[in-house]
Parts: structure tokens; sequence; C-alpha cells
């Protein structure tokens, strides 16, 4: 029986907490401590049900040589500083997006990751759900033939916290950083240049921060593929999310999932079930799946599904689109080289 991998958690917030009710749950893992500065009573209380010893001081995680892989679910501008004391002390690394806002620590820690010889995988769990997959592999096949145009629409039930958007780094690199990675992973082609427009009329407060809360995003990929990506921080429905694959030869829908799949007929009208609330629902299944995932990285040391440099693209993609937002002009995607 393979032993489990022994794991540490930075950051205890409601990511940190939802993975690890995950990693519990699994066999790949033990979950031996979680790490938060913020550590509060309540949250103790949470991890002493589940058998877990916490603590506030990251270096309880990374000297300690029984821990093997670390998850960081910690705010973002920890994410790159984390990264490299992780692949320094040998351990190997998931990351939840993005890696950070800034390109140049970006690089700094996917040159420790590579100098370390570690794993790094990053948290695109998109890529893991079953309906988006089975969409990709209708592209890559063949069978709608050549792609031509992509859209993709994402958007979240209710506006975050004021303090959230201050701190988030934008719309861009904060929410469509996931359409950005799914757009690239369902065309298999690099985005040469973005186009990108947003609004603030879901909550006019998100402008004073100097972001939008629905964006638009038009990205020209290398393959000549055209990808439309709409989101917003408000879906009065729940959260929506939807993908359409327009080829030379035929049309892929990938639309919401629903609660169930009953629908009713009356002489009112026609009535459905309701799309899960948030991305923790609508996603339960394929953060199940990108663990796994990890899990078979880490044992066969090898090339994760989702890597440093898939997440170093996002943000270049990002970084673009934010400058369009400003600009009003096509920018070009940065190319960058981690040496």
């Amino acid at each position: 029986m393979k032993q489990p991998i022994r794991i540490g958690v930075l950051g205890l917030g409601r990511i940190g907490k939802m993975h690890i009710r995950n990693l519990v749950a699994m066999k790949d893992f033990e979950v031996v401590h979680g790490v938060d500065p913020f550590l509060n009573e309540e949250t103790e209380q949470e991890m002493q049900e589940l058998g877990i010893s916490c603590s506030r001081e990251p270096e309880d995680i990374f000297s300690d040589p029984s821990i093997t892989a670390v998850m960081i679910c910690s705010i973002t501008e920890t994410h790159s500083d984390f990264i490299i004391r992780a692949a320094k002390a040998g351990k190997d690394i998931f990351c939840e997006k993005p890696i950070d806002h800034n390109v140049d620590r970006i690089l700094s820690a996917l040159r420790a990751v590579k100098e370390a010889d570690v794993i790094l995988q990053v948290g695109f769990m998109h890529r893991f759900d079953i309906h988006h997959s089975k969409i990709q592999h209708m592209i890559a096949d063949g069978s709608i033939g050549k792609l031509e145009v992509l859209k993709i629409t994402s958007r979240d039930p209710a506006p975050p916290s004021m303090k959230y958007i201050s701190e988030s780094g934008g719309i861009y690199v904060d929410f469509m950083i996931h359409d950005f990675d799914m757009a690239r992973f369902l065309t298999g082609s690099e985005v040469k240049e973005v186009f990108a427009t947003g609004t603030s009329v879901c909550d006019p407060q998100i402008s004073e921060y100097g972001d939008v809360g629905s964006g638009h995003a038009i990205l020209r990929f290398e393959n000549g593929t055209i990808a439309v990506l709409e989101t917003s921080r408000r879906s009065s429905f729940g959260h929506d999310q939807r993908i359409e694959a327009l080829g030379s030869e035929g049309c892929a829908m990938d639309d919401n999932i629903y609660e169930n799949n009953v629908r009713f007929f009356t002489h009112d009208g026609f009535h459905g079930a309701k799309v899960p609330y948030h991305f923790p629902e609508r996603y339960k299944d394929a953060y199940l799946v990108e663990l796994t995932d990890f899990a078979e990285a880490v044992r066969q040391h090898s090339v994760p599904s989702v890597t440093g440099f898939d997440g170093l693209q996002a943000v270049l993609i990002a970084e673009a689109a934010a400058i369009s937002a400003k600009s009003g002009k096509l920018e070009p995607v940065r190319k960058v080289t981690v040496s």
C-alpha cells in the first residue's frame, strides 16, 4: 500500500479549509500541519476536530523534514516567497492561482523550483472539470474540425467585499485568470494579443478601487483562433459557467450544470432547477481530481497537468488585458523566458 504524502497547508482561509477537507478525505495525503498568521480560535478548533495541528509560523512547515509537500492557499503576495522557501526545503508544491501579481517574482519562484527539481502544480481547477475537459478532447481530436472561435462565460453570484477587491490585483488577474488558462488549455495555442474592456455597473463602488465588476476580453491566438471571454462579479442566479467552441465542422457547447436535470412544464411555462451558487459547489469534483493529479505527479516525480509555466502565461495574459483596459487598444502579450 502506498504511503500517504505528508503535506502542510499554508493559509487557512476559505480556500485553505476547503482543500484541507478534501485532503483529509483522500488516501493519497496526510495533512500534518496548517499555518495561518491570522489564526483564530474558531479555525484552531476546526483544525483540532480534524486532528491537524496548526500555528501562525510558516517555518513550522518548511523546517519539518517529515513534511514532503506543501499547499499554498495564503494571500497572493506571499505565494512566490513560499514557493521559493518550499523549493529550497526540497518540498513539492501545490499553489493556488495566481502565482503572483508580479512577473519578476514569478520568474524567481520558477527558477527556484527548477533548481531544486521539485514539483509545482498551479490550482487551475477548471481544467479538471469533466465537462470542460470533454470540450478540450473534442477540439484536440478534430471532432469539430479546425477551431475558429471560442467563447467563455464565467460569472460569480455576487461581488466580494471591497477589502477583497482592493487587494485582489484586479478582475483580470484575480478572476478572469481562470478563463485565460482555460482558453490556452482548450486551443492548445499561445495568446498573441489581447483587447479588454469593462464596466462596474454591477457595483459602482468597485470602480473606486480602480477595478471593474464586469470584464470582457478578446484574445488572438498564434494558431489564428479568436476567443471571446466575458466575466462578471454578479450573476443573480448563481455561478454561471459556459463554453462554446465553434469549428469548421461543428460546434461544441458546455452549458451550466444544474442541481438536478428535471424540467417541469405547466400552463404557466417552463421551470427548472438552479445552477450551483458558487465555485466550491460547481467545481467540487474538479478540486478532487486536481489533487489526485498532484499526488500522481509527486509520486512519479513527473510533470503535473498544470505547471508553473502555465501559471506564468495566465498572468502575462492578465497583464496585457489590464493594460488594454486602460489604453483602449489591442495589446501584445509579453514573452518571457525562465532561465
